[in-house]
């Protein structure tokens, strides 16, 4: 295959996921149904798809069955990222992702990306390390982004330590990743940091539902002042009170560069 060509190919499709003047992302991934069931807000998914679309995301991620419940067929089109491994919370091992799909599967779908999860420290992290080796390669060959979810989950591990997520997000990258997504360190200065160590775009999970939404707010603003380049956010989105309205807030500061007064305030509708 002509290297050129999967050279373009790859940076077409990240055209599609990244904004082409900032170089940041709003990725929404609506996978949690295989992991805990079809929860609050990815029971009709063409709603929460519309909803985040209509709030300016520029992408979605879903596993590859539920594309077709995705789908639209009308309106604004939106970046699709397919994700490729899964677990269940019924399993006496949920940290342990195992494949589930292939980047020709996704490609044959119309994903412009695939995406993985790795968890460090399991007891099957060998296996989770091989399989993201194993999908980097398909996917360098096809030309097809790969966004890695890292996070450190093994006993006794902080997987907030800035040592920690900074350890993961090189992984990602050293493993072949074009776009790493791990947790927020807690602060702009360890965060830097985790960033410093990451030659490829580095943006940040979302983690459990927060009680507050303004605390959201806050940490996706410190992330871009920290040099993260954007947010791969599930939960505390598409179960927001109004996902439209918070998808708009986080785009005035992904790609506006809002204030976080500013943001804080637009916040209130």
């Amino acid at each position: 295959m002509d290297n050129s060509n999967t050279h373009i190919g790859k940076s077409i499709r990240l055209e599609r996921i990244f904004n082409r003047i900032t170089g940041r992302t709003i990725l929404v991934p609506l996978d949690h149904g295989v992991s805990v069931g079809p929860i609050y807000g990815l029971v009709d998914l063409r709603e929460t798809v519309n909803s985040v679309v209509d709030g300016g995301a520029n992408a979605v991620l879903m596993h590859k069955g539920l594309i077709r419940c995705g789908h639209r067929g009308a309106g604004k089109d939106i970046g699709l990222i397919c994700h490729l491994s899964a677990s269940t919370s019924l399993s006496p091992r949920p940290n342990a992702k195992c494949l589930v799909g292939t980047v020709e599967e996704a490609i044959r779908l119309g994903a412009d990306a695939v995406s993985l999860h790795v968890n460090l420290g399991d007891d099957a992290e060998i296996d989770m390390l091989r399989d993201m080796g194993r999908v980097c390669t398909d996917a360098a060959f096809w030309g097809v982004p790969v966004l890695a979810m890292i996070y450190a989950r093994g006993k006794g591990i902080n997987q907030y330590d800035p040592e920690v997520v900074a350890h993961c997000a090189r992984v990602g990258v050293e493993l072949g990743a074009d776009v790493v997504k791990v947790p927020y360190t807690g602060d702009i200065e360890s965060f830097a940091r985790v960033v410093e160590g990451c030659c490829v775009p580095v943006v940040i999970a979302g983690g459990e539902k927060l009680d507050n939404t303004e605390d959201l707010v806050r940490m996706v603003h410190d992330s871009i002042l920290a040099g993260g380049r954007g947010l791969s956010i599930g939960r505390n989105v598409f179960q927001a009170d109004d996902p439209k309205l918070l998808v708009r807030v986080l785009r005035g500061i992904v790609h506006e560069d809002w204030e976080l007064d500013q943001a804080l305030e637009r916040l209130k509708g």
